[in-house]
């Protein structure tokens, strides 16, 4: 290809944030446009990264870029942070924090059974041939049976401390399914016995992990015991993940201690307080001190005030923290969870809002003006379709709408920064989160959430 080709490109500078550049001249290497990434995005890349592309030829699937002849005239590309960069904030998919995450997804579901020691596998195997071919059932030595549920243990682990009885059952059912040779004779299920097994294996599990510091377990030990016989019952006010949380209380990071973190804390409060904030120390320094964050929502002061919590951790006030802090937790991204939901949704809501509109009354007038707007616009703009899904909701249902829908005129702004004035943006902030004239934000300081929807007023 000539170097003086013109590319038009789409950069993903995180999993769900990208834009379009346009190059009028080629690269002359990778390098080069490595640097041009990194200019055009700072401070938000101010960190050693790598860039992969969809590559045509192999279905769209990524590859890293390191010639820039391969990069097509018009290219996807992904900014994926170096692996030397240990320090800074990770833009990948699964590298959510600067030091390894205890999980990296939720419990699965279909449940992984893992390997086991080579003299179990191969125990494994030949039972397995044995049972497909007379029936017959593996009898496991002491020394196997504890390997497998050692393994299996550790494997349940890996998804959640404090896996419920159903998620056991399904670790069991799972372990048999792999297995059949371990089936349990006489049981009608055939893993009964191995879901106890398990539970029981896991509690003994937890109790080494507590012993070795392991926050997540270790913040339910001490209580009553032959040593402790006053202290609370064992079973009573459990710290656990109980929704969808995948690092629920991670230990800090190594060679950090609260007092080094809580240094951090401070450097956040001072950053966030200035006119122009660097989001890339702000995102490194969120990112580290995740573990101190969840150890004082849940030891420390689980019945803190948001607003008081808040004071101490300005930086949540920021939509961008926002997603990215309810990443850290579960793992997923808000913004495309949410689309895809809604979009998924979305269709049959339109549907129940003209079957409504159709009758009378003021909610089905008010719906009426809603679906007539909707139909003036384009039906194959996603955004349009977002907007009255959303922007309906409430009305049919009833419900006043005045705090949780506002317009913000952006005028000029918009127009600056080359926004979609027909965009419905999700913004979830908190109370007094904003002094709007300084920071050109909606007025959304009274709104524990909002829908802002952006409209330019010269258009």
């Amino acid at each position: 290809m000539a170097e003086s080709q013109k590319l038009l490109l789409r950069v993903y500078i995180a999993p769900d944030i990208a834009h379009k550049m346009t190059l009028s001249t080629r690269p002359s290497t990778v390098e080069e446009l490595i640097t041009v990434i990194k200019e055009k995005f700072r401070p938000r890349l101010d960190f050693d990264f790598n860039l992969q592309y969809e590559d045509p030829d192999f279905g769209g699937q990524l590859c890293f870029l390191t010639d820039i002849s391969e990069l097509p005239e018009k290219a996807v590309l992904k900014v994926h942070r170096s692996e030397t960069d240990a320090g800074s904030a990770s833009t990948s998919d699964t590298e959510i924090l600067p030091y390894a995450p205890e999980r990296l997804q939720s419990w699965p579901d279909v449940f992984p059974v893992p390997q086991f020691s080579y003299d179990v596998e191969h125990s494994l195997n030949g039972g397995n041939m044995a049972y497909q071919n007379s029936g017959k059932f593996l009898k496991l030595t002491k020394g196997q049976k504890h390997d497998i549920l050692e393994n299996m243990a550790k494997a349940m682990h890996s998804f959640k401390a404090y896996p419920s009885d159903k998620e056991v059952a399904k670790a069991a059912e799972a372990l048999i399914s792999k297995h059949p040779c371990l089936t349990e004779p006489g049981s009608q299920c055939g893993w009964y016995g191995w879901k106890t097994s398990l539970k029981f294996k896991m509690g003994n599990f937890r109790t080494k992990l507590s012993r070795s510091g392991c926050e997540e377990v270790a913040v339910n030990s001490g209580k009553r015991s032959k040593n402790n016989p006053e202290s609370e019952s064992p079973h009573s006010n459990i710290k656990r993940a109980r929704r969808a949380e995948v690092n629920y209380l991670p230990n800090f990071p190594k060679g950090e201690s609260a007092e080094s973190l809580e240094q951090q804390r401070l450097q956040i409060v001072e950053e966030v307080s200035k006119t122009e904030r660097s989001l890339g120390l702000i995102e490194r320094l969120m990112q580290s001190t995740f573990a101190l964050r969840r150890k004082q929502i849940v030891v420390d002061n689980p019945s803190q005030a948001v607003k008081e919590f808040l004071e101490k951790w300005p930086a949540l006030r920021l939509e961008s923290q926002i997603a990215a802090e309810f990443h850290r937790i579960t793992n997923i991204s808000l913004k495309n969870k949410f689309y895809a939901e809604l979009d998924n949704h979305t269709p049959r809501l339109i549907a129940v809002y003209r079957q409504k509109a159709a009758r009378t009354g003021k909610a089905a007038e008010a719906l009426r003006s809603i679906c007539s707007a909707y139909d003036l616009t384009d039906h194959y703009d996603i955004n349009n379709r977002r907007t009255v899904a959303l922007r309906a909701l409430p009305v049919y249902f009833r419900e006043d709408d005045s705090v949780f829908f506002k317009m913000w005129n952006v005028g000029f702004y918009t127009s600056q920064l080359n926004f979609n004035v027909n965009y419905l943006i999700m913004l979830m902030k908190f109370s007094n989160a904003f002094q709007t004239e300084e920071l050109d934000e909606p007025d959304i300081a009274d709104s524990a959430v909002a829908l802002v929807s952006m409209v330019n007023g010269e258009s």
